[in-house]
């Protein structure tokens, strides 16, 4: 997967554009924000859409146990609960290298990823799933946290997001995948 550096003006949705203006004021000269300024901030309005993972590494391999996921979702996964479960536990072993590549890319790039992707829902309807993902670090250098925020946009408005992402249909189809640079953010 190729990442493009992009300008913070591509994000689409407006609470990750929030999100994206807030990492960026925390991050000072930092490789990464503290992880505590970020528990600090009001996210109570868009928690449905968020997810907060730790990254662990065994033996040199990064893996994402997630800590809390929103009630969107768990039902666009089909699963209400995946706290204390490793991404690679979760994701179907035919998407999981395309599916963990965002994250492994953050982590090692310390920016902000966004990616877009066309899923199908289980009508037939395009829904764009918009994902960006921004790295957060306990001593703000080691990246050790991720915050994820998921939004789902239909052109038609409403679509059927019960279990959206195992569509039986087709795999989501990659549009856009960026990184932000920190001195892009303005």
């Amino acid at each position: 997967m190729q990442f493009s550096v992009a300008r913070p003006d591509v994000v689409r949705a407006i609470n990750q554009r929030w999100l994206l203006k807030r990492w960026e004021r925390r991050l000072g000269t930092n490789r990464a924000p503290h992880w505590k300024t970020m528990e600090a901030d009001d996210l109570s309005h868009m928690v449905t859409n968020l997810s907060f993972l730790d990254v662990s590494r065994d033996g040199g391999t990064a893996r994402f146990l997630v800590r809390f996921h929103g009630e969107t979702i768990g039902q666009v996964y089909g699963s209400s609960d995946c706290r204390g479960k490793y991404l690679d536990e979760i994701i179907p072993a035919a998407r999981r290298a395309e599916s963990l590549a965002p994250y492994h890319w953050t982590l090692g790039s310390g920016c902000p990823v966004y990616t877009v992707h066309d899923v199908s829902d289980r009508d037939g309807r395009i829904v764009h799933y918009e994902r960006l993902l921004l790295p957060y670090a306990g001593d703000k250098q080691n990246i050790d946290h991720i915050l994820a925020s998921l939004e789902f946009i239909c052109a038609d408005g409403a679509f059927n997001s019960r279990e959206l992402m195992k569509s039986p249909t087709a795999p989501p189809m990659l549009r856009l995948s960026a990184t932000i640079k920190p001195q892009t953010l303005v």
